[in-house]
């Protein structure tokens, strides 16, 4: 067997949330270029069909859920449906986020905080405890991978909403914890921790706050954002073979931003 096999997922499957747009649509597509079918979740239909038929001119089968998983019986629902309709699955990828609020602490009310919190953190557990539950209780093993941030290591600069450091932190070490508990049932558990990557959302900030933006740019030791393609590979690996030894890990990928 070449060390390029081991990295195949031919027959398998992923899930994916916020699958139809940046970092977690380069992640379906590179997954689905290593033979997976893919089912992907998020709130834009269109995006959403976009992917679906970028994933298909890939050979793979793909299949669209409109839910907002960042509202938890939303995403319960949603998790429930597709383990319904097309589970079991192999592969899951808790992408969804955001910072979505720039608001100091001593001005955040409770409902923002909570909001952050079920976007970030509350989806991943929904998300895990359902279609991971399902991996655990199939008995064939499986990969869970959660988009975490850099964030949740490091505080941002000239940013409030600090519910998304927090949410973060968290993602982190529920990987690590889940990571003990399912590895005798031969499911892996990651985080990935991006840094600053011109996703949508940061291109739309980087028109409103270009100062912080520049600032940050300034500190990465690689000179530059990473691209939302830079992140797929890092996605095959994780959830391929290649990596069954891996599990409990909070791998970073920022160009070097968090190195000083």
């Amino acid at each position: 067997m070449s060390v390029l096999d081991r990295f195949r997922l031919d027959g398998q499957r992923l899930f994916i949330t916020g699958g139809s747009r940046g970092l977690g649509r380069e992640m379906a597509l590179a997954i689905a270029d290593v033979g997976a079918d893919v089912v992907l979740v998020g709130r834009d239909r269109d995006s959403l069909e976009k992917t679906a038929t970028d994933i298909r001119q890939r050979g793979r089968t793909a299949n669209i859920f409109v839910a907002d998983v960042g509202v938890p019986s939303e995403c319960e629902h949603v998790c429930q449906q597709a383990l319904d309709q097309l589970g079991p699955f192999d592969i899951l990828i808790n992408n969804v986020g955001g910072r979505r609020i720039n608001v100091p602490v001593e001005d955040q009310t409770l409902e923002q905080w909570q909001q952050i919190l079920d976007i970030n953190l509350t989806s991943t557990f929904l998300c895990t405890k359902l279609i991971g539950g399902a991996m655990v209780k199939r008995g064939r093993g499986g990969r869970v991978i959660n988009i975490a941030s850099i964030s949740g290591m490091v505080a941002n600069r000239g940013i409030g909403g600090r519910s998304y450091e927090t949410s973060k932190a968290a993602v982190i070490q529920f990987t690590r914890a889940l990571a003990t508990d399912w590895a005798p049932h031969r499911i892996t558990v990651n985080s990935i921790c991006p840094g600053g990557f011109m996703t949508e959302p940061n291109v739309r900030w980087a028109a409103q706050n270009p100062a912080i933006i520049d600032t940050f740019k300034q500190q990465i030791p690689a000179g530059d954002f990473g691209q939302p393609e830079d992140l797929g590979p890092l996605a095959v690996y994780l959830a391929s073979d290649a990596a069954r030894y891996v599990t409990g890990a909070a791998i970073v990928i920022d160009g070097g931003y968090t190195l000083w």
